[in-house]
């Protein structure tokens, strides 16, 4: 269906034809490398039960984390647009960041000064080994769309997915609009 390339800053939208993969069933996936060593992302629209003051105790911050992949779930990783306040990020594509000096991070927070539209956190990644993603796109078990929005970690995360695949149109449509669990409908 999509005839884009998968590339660093692309958003992967999950097929419904994987709706029976736990990890990524419904997700959209921010791709933050893509190489011939293979991929690296993270799900934007799939929240924890977690604040990163749950994680870090001496950080009072209501800030929300969320699930990024079934890799490294003990991880904690972050995605961000204040590269001037965090050290040693690496920029994904224009705006967006990954990664950087924690310490910084942990000390702005302490202060306040990040908030969710700076800022958001997540347990583990999604990677993808040599080809792997490649051989997913065959299958069809992801479109790829352009990172179109000003700030992505303003989006909502409870209707991303569907907002999404409803671009597509056709079946699309349809399948944007099922239940979470197709045997209710």
């Amino acid at each position: 269906m999509t005839t884009l390339k998968p590339t660093k800053g692309k958003l992967l939208v999950a097929e419904p034809s994987i709706l029976s993969d736990s990890s990524f069933n419904r997700s959209v996936v921010l791709l933050t490398e893509h190489n011939d060593s293979g991929s690296v992302g993270f799900i934007f629209n799939k929240p924890s039960p977690y604040n990163i003051g749950d994680l870090i105790p001496e950080i009072e911050s209501p800030l929300k984390v969320y699930f990024g992949g079934p890799v490294s779930e003990d991880n904690l990783y972050f995605v961000h647009k204040v590269p001037e306040l965090i050290p040693d990020s690496i920029e994904i594509a224009d705006g967006i960041f990954w990664g950087g000096d924690f310490e910084a991070i942990q000390s702005l927070l302490k202060e306040d000064i990040l908030s969710q539209h700076d800022i958001r956190f997540f347990l583990g990644y999604s990677g993808w080994s040599q080809k792997q993603l490649e051989e997913e796109l065959e299958t069809t078990s992801w479109l790829i769309v352009e990172n179109k929005f000003k700030n992505l970690l303003n989006i909502n995360h409870s209707n991303f997915w569907k907002n999404e695949l409803l671009k597509f149109g056709g079946i699309y449509q349809l399948w944007a609009n099922s239940p979470k669990d197709p045997s209710l409908n």
